[in-house]
């Protein structure tokens, strides 16, 4: 049973941003409406539709946020945000995690709602059904990828993380029915070869992922703000207003997220036919064969190189000091290398200092060269480059944390129903995450114009296959 003020208060949110007759002269909202009320006026389900686009659009710029934080992507060098994800620490009593939970509740619950209530009443296209199940599966599927477990209904039990990517498996079905087109189907299909990866089924992602790219080799699904009426996405923020500073070696990929006018808010990719390769590269690199690893990764390459780019941007009021923690490298003379042990490489710490513009690629980049791809001669090694491969096309997208193989508890809130809490109120971080901060450490050395980063995350993911948490086709 949903709770009444649950649906009564987005209902007012909704009116809100409806200009149906609900809403009298002047923009006021009329305070008589209730739900009844609003269930058989006029355009009932094109407004629960849009409120639930806006509403779903919010809640991934905040989880993108949190997410990118919490991994060793972002560092919260600011005071704006969560300052104890970085280290990473996660209770269930933390405000964040709670509210993060609260958008995967949300996503399913407005979704599920406008499916099962406001469609009696106001019959729904096929377009605004294909929206809903979308955005109710992708709640299932975040759920699934980021939390222990969660319940499956408000004030239920706890179901284990993977009892939700198989209900997201469920949901994305039924939301195939209301595909329009190949690119929508590409879409949904894409986002089951995700769950099947998550889940650790290598025939069925693959099976998948071959599927998708039949459909379109070059699929792009995302969600749209509107700066003009205040929905804002809190990860541009975050990245355009220097509240957070990348990992050095992912510095020419930031910002993924910028304004060319003071009111832009620029879309979030939720799927893309990236994915798709990447995941038939892991799964030959899993079976040992590098050929086809090489082929698909080559592939793959093709398909970034031909993404679009913003040439000319004017990040100049990024000093990468903007912060009250430490300061990021800005000459593009320092090389980088992930660890220690690791390779410099020239060319990650691009030149953003007046007079200069940058170019940075907003849908998908990547420091991979073809020589590295051809280069791959061993396992591990074609391994790591997968995951160096997912970390920067998929950065400000909230994917590394699942890459990471970190789970948030369920909260609070939700534990002081369930029967079966207990065993869910505790975060999974594995053992191999370094703490105190140090996934995001590095030391610069100006003697010898060199940046060392603490700990290469990708070459700690390969070395630790084979726990559970992490590598799902090992």
């Amino acid at each position: 049973m949903k709770p009444k003020y649950f649906i009564t208060n987005i209902v007012v949110s909704l009116l809100s941003l409806s200009s149906c007759s609900l809403i009298e002269p002047g923009d006021i909202v009329n305070p008589n409406v209730d739900e009844d009320a609003y269930l058989h006026s006029t355009g009932a389900m094109a407004t629960w539709v849009n409120g639930t686009k806006q509403k779903f659009a919010t809640n991934i710029g905040y989880w993108c946020q949190m997410t990118e934080i919490l991994s060793d992507n972002y560092f919260n060098n600011y005071t704006r945000s969560s300052n104890v994800f970085d280290i990473p620490r996660l209770l269930y009593t933390d405000d964040d995690v709670i509210a993060m939970q609260r958008a995967v509740g949300t996503m399913r619950e407005m979704a599920d709602y406008g499916i099962s209530t406001v469609a009696k009443s106001d019959k729904p296209t096929r377009e605004q059904l294909f929206t809903l199940y979308t955005v109710k599966a992708y709640g299932s599927l975040l759920g699934g990828e980021t939390f222990v477990g969660l319940p499956m209904k408000s004030g239920g039990d706890i179901h284990p993380w993977r009892e939700h990517l198989q209900q997201a498996l469920t949901l994305l079905d039924s939301t195939m029915l209301y595909a329009a087109s190949k690119a929508d189907s590409a879409f949904v299909t894409t986002l089951k070869a995700r769950a099947y990866y998550a889940l650790g089924q290598r025939q069925q992602a693959v099976a998948a992922a071959r599927q998708a790219l039949a459909m379109s080799p070059d699929m792009l699904h995302q969600v749209t703000f509107d700066g003009a009426n205040s929905v804002n996405s809190d990860i541009q923020q975050a990245v355009w207003l220097n509240w957070f500073q990348p990992l050095p070696r992912l510095d020419f990929l930031d910002p993924k997220y910028f304004q060319l006018t003071s009111d832009e808010q620029r879309p979030i990719t939720i799927a893309k036919a990236e994915e798709n390769y990447l995941i038939m590269a892991e799964a030959d690199v899993a079976q040992n064969d590098l050929a086809a690893a090489r082929q698909d990764l080559s592939q793959l390459l093709r398909l970034v190189k031909s993404r679009p780019v913003q040439a000319n941007l004017n990040d100049q009021l990024e000093k990468r000091d903007n912060g009250v923690y430490k300061v990021y490298p800005k000459d593009p003379a320092l090389r980088v290398r992930a660890s220690a042990a690791d390779s410099l490489r020239a060319g990650l710490i691009i030149d953003r200092q007046a007079p200069a513009l940058i170019t940075v690629p907003y849908i998908s980049g990547t420091s991979v060269t073809q020589q590295m791809i051809d280069q791959l001669s061993s396992h591990d090694a074609a391994l790591e480059l997968v995951y160096l491969m997912r970390q920067e096309i998929f950065l400000c997208e909230g994917r590394r944390v699942t890459d990471l193989g970190i789970r948030l508890p369920v909260c609070e809130v939700e534990a002081a129903h369930a029967s079966n809490a207990a065993e869910y109120t505790t975060a999974q971080i594995p053992s191999f995450i370094p703490l105190g901060q140090e996934m995001d450490a590095f030391t610069v050395d100006e003697a010898t114009k060199t940046v060392t980063i603490k700990h290469n995350m990708n070459k700690v993911i390969v070395e630790h296959r084979t726990d559970p948490a992490v590598v799902p086709f090992e």
